[in-house]
């Protein structure tokens, strides 16, 4: 139960640092920061301490579909606007939410029947390439990444933490239940990406969250990385070690070069104009 508790608060303090990261920084700083592995450590943990090594490798080796999923959830909002002129937060929470929901399903039911045929290692590796592919295709032609200009309300940063904390909560008790593969999906259920995106709508305008969606995409990539180092770490080296290898072997081979390429395709881009 412990383990539960801490997971969620620990991921309800950095879900509420990513919108203040994205608002101070810009869309490409500020995303890359906020898809660093972050609620991923305490949900791999919670899930490695609750449900051992072997549900922690199912968990773990669907994260980058799941990290997948949430990149489509993200795009939406950069998609739909652009098909429909004068869409509303509300509309667009709505339809980002309805997609996601419809593509968790279909990915579930895949994914599940895909373990059967394919090694969980297998199908990780197949998710984060699927992954990167998506995110460099979206940030190719770099959106405008503008800084906030306003500040995100107290409550809305709160009411983004609880919704974080919830999510990895229930994921981290769902994998004690013998539940790794719905854990996994929880674990990434886009309450930050959601709750970034309706922040920041709210107080800055639709530019601000749009201008960080591609970055957060591409960004994203860092946690699949983690997912698959997870489960050979963590039993490995145990739990404090097991997690910095995986940390920093996520930041140093994804989150830097995510940070790179966006800078060098403004650059480009910029100097074309």
């Amino acid at each position: 139960m412990y383990s539960v508790l801490l997971a969620a608060l620990f991921a309800g303090i950095v879900a509420i640092l990513v919108t203040v990261a994205i608002e101070k920084w810009g869309g490409i700083i500020g995303g890359i920061l906020g898809t660093l592995p972050t609620t991923i450590v305490p949900a791999t943990i919670g899930m490695y301490v609750e449900g051992g090594s072997d549900d922690l490798a199912t968990s773990m080796s669907l994260i980058p579909f799941w990290m997948l999923l949430n990149a489509l959830f993200v795009a939406s909002w950069v998609v739909y606007p652009r098909m429909k002129e004068g869409v509303t937060l509300a509309q667009m929470t709505i339809v980002s939410l309805g997609f996601w929901s419809v593509l968790a399903i279909l990915m579930t039911i895949s994914l599940t029947e895909a373990l059967n045929y394919f090694s969980e290692n297998a199908v990780g590796v197949a998710g984060l390439v699927a992954l990167l592919g998506l995110g460099i295709w979206m940030t190719w032609v770099p959106q405008k990444a503008p800084k906030g200009t306003n500040s995100v309300t107290v409550k809305v940063l709160m009411m983004r933490g609880l919704a974080a904390a919830t999510a990895i909560g229930i994921a981290v008790q769902l994998s004690s239940m013998g539940q790794p593969i719905i854990a996994g999906l929880a674990s990434v259920f886009p309450a930050i990406f959601l709750t970034t995106m309706v922040a920041l709508w709210v107080a800055q305008g639709s530019d601000v969250p749009t201008g960080a969606a591609g970055p957060m995409m591409l960004g994203g990539s860092s946690v699949a990385v983690y997912s698959l180092i997870a489960p050979w770490a963590l039993p490995e080296y145990g739990i404090l070690i097991g997690t910095l290898i995986c940390w920093f072997s996520a930041v140093i081979s994804t989150s830097i070069p995510a940070y790179s390429y966006l800078r060098w395709r403004q650059s480009y881009l910029s100097q074309i104009d």
